[in-house]
Parts: structure tokens; sequence; C-alpha cells
């Protein structure tokens, strides 16, 4: 293939369903046209955020707090940095080479066993099999609830090859690389379960069953209070029956500070009177709460909707309004 046809294929005919196709025409043209598959392999690791992600988990909680411990070295700003005076390239060289040798002699002690954690060799997962796991999850953890595009997703097996977990999709499960890192190989914890619960509902919940929303998203919908404080007065809740916000899973937490962040946006878009808001939350029968499905209150304000507006949410208690 000459140069033209190359650049033809590469610009109009590539089919892409990953980075791989140009990471290794990229690779082979880098190496004057000839690569070893270990050098195409390390060029996809090095595009692999995922691994990159997994490798700073590993730097920042396993040998970064046993330096910080013992005072080699300190953390700022996403740096590491020895606590240590200057060195001469002669002294830096010698630490290197000692550093050099402990490594080699602990890969002499233990071998390949070392980098077991991440073989794949004996659990691969089929690109379907994962396909298959990550559409079931919808593309969420599920252990944290945590989407695919805020966290790479690891295809986990719930019981361990290692203690004898077929290697079947009824074994699979999704889950983000730091909840994958934490769960260790003696786990054999189902978190499907947990996504099972988001499917909850109550038949005689009037939020259960709601009549319409006008936004949503994978575990959370708001819709507009039947009866508003103020105009545009909107109820942001869990899609599951769940009577109070204690009792939310991290991920519904998250839906739902994000449906409120985008309701608001959206409120600000039609009226531009709107000046202010409040936010509230009944928690209990002795805090008000009437419908035992929880639910957030996203109240619109404006200038001179009350005649002194001071304290907000504190005059929910008759006189305690002032603060000062």
């Amino acid at each position: 293939m000459n140069f033209e046809e190359l650049r033809d294929y590469l610009e109009n005919r590539m089919k892409m369903q990953h980075i791989y196709q140009p990471t290794m025409i990229r690779t082979l043209l880098e190496s004057k046209n000839v690569a070893s598959v270990e050098a195409i392999a390390r060029a996809f690791l090095q595009d692999d955020t995922s691994q990159i992600d997994y490798y700073i988990e590993i730097a920042k909680n396993m040998p970064g707090k046993v330096l910080r411990k013992n005072k080699v070295v300190e953390y700022k700003d996403d740096k590491f940095m020895l606590i240590s005076p200057d060195f001469t390239d002669k002294q830096r060289q010698t630490l290197m080479q000692i550093c050099n040798h402990k490594i080699l002699e602990y890969e002499k002690k233990f071998g390949g066993k070392i980098w077991i954690h991440r073989a794949r060799s004996s659990r691969i997962i089929t690109g379907s099999n994962r396909y298959n796991v990550l559409k079931n999850a919808k593309s969420r953890c599920e252990l944290c609830g945590i989407h695919k595009d805020e966290k790479a997703l690891d295809v986990d097996h719930i019981v361990p090859i290692n203690k004898g977990g077929p290697n079947v999709i009824e074994n699979m499960q999704a889950l983000c690389y730091t909840c994958n890192s934490q769960k260790r190989d003696t786990d054999s914890t189902d978190f499907r379960l947990w996504h099972g619960m988001y499917e909850k509902r109550e038949k005689n919940c009037i939020f259960c069953k709601p009549d319409k929303f006008e936004f949503e998203n994978l575990l959370a919908f708001a819709l507009k209070d039947k009866y508003p404080v103020t105009s545009l007065h909107y109820l942001v809740m869990p899609k599951r029956h769940i009577s109070s916000f204690f009792e939310l899973g991290s991920s519904e937490h998250k839906a739902c500070l994000n449906l409120l962040e985008d309701v608001k946006r959206k409120i600000l878009e039609k009226d531009k009177t709107v000046t202010g808001f409040n936010i509230g939350i009944n928690i209990g029968k002795d805090a008000g709460q009437t419908i035992f499905h929880c639910h957030i209150h996203l109240i619109p304000r404006r200038i001179g909707d009350v005649s002194n507006p001071e304290g907000g949410v504190r005059n929910i208690i008759s006189e305690k309004g002032k603060w000062k």
C-alpha cells in the first residue's frame, strides 16, 4: 500500500470501534514499518487511560501512603516530592542503583507473581461478554453508580477465577477501576443485587408513578410542584421509593444533585426575574414530610416576593429567621 492508499484508508475507509487501528499503524510508522507484537501492545497500554488511572490509584494509595508515613516523600498539587536536600549526581546515581537492585532482587524472588493481579491470560473476557455486561449495567459501576464517561469501567469476575469462578457472563459485573481495585480476590460480593434496588417502586406512592415529568436521568427525575410556593417550583427526587434523603446511595445523591443543577439552569433560562433559590428537604413527620418518597424542593426566589427574605430557610420555625 503506497502513501496515498494508506492516507485514504486512514482518512476515509477505516471504520473504528476503538483506537487500536490508528495506534497500531502509528507504532509501525514510528518503527520504520516493523514492530513486535509486544511493542504494539505497549503502545495500546500507553493510550489506555484506564490503565493509567489504575496505576495513579496504586501510586497514591500504596507506596505513596507508606513513603509519606516514613517521611520519605510529601504530596502536594498532584505531585510527589522527595523530602530531601539536593543530591549530587553521584549520590543520585548511587540511590538509583540501590532502587534497581531492590527491584531485581524482588523480581528474582517472586517472579511473575508480582503482576498476577493484572494478568488477563487466565481470565480473558470476550468483547461480546464485555459489551453485554456494560449494557446490562447501563454503563455504570454496579457498586458506586459512576458512569463510564467519568471513570473507566472494568468487567469483574464475581467469584474470582482463582477461587473456581467460571469465566461466563453470569459471573461478571461492571465495576469502576477504583471499586474493582479495592475488591480482593477473596471477595465474592455480587454488586448486581445493588443495581436491582434502584428499581423499587411503591404501588400507592404518587411519586413512584407520576403523571409526567419534565427532566430525568438514570436514577432521578423532576416535576413541577402541584402546589407551588412560587412560580416554577420544582421537586427533584430519586426514582427508587425511599423515604429519607439520608438513605440514598451515593449514585442517587449525585443523580439528584446533577438534576437540581439542570433544572436550576432551565429555570434561569426561562425566567430572567429569578434572582435566588431555596432548596429544602422534609425528612420525617416532625419535619413536615407528608409524602414519604424522598423529594427535594427547588424554589425560585425573586426580588420582592416577601417583604424581608432575611434568614431564608431559618424561617420554617417562627421567630428563628433572625440569627443575630
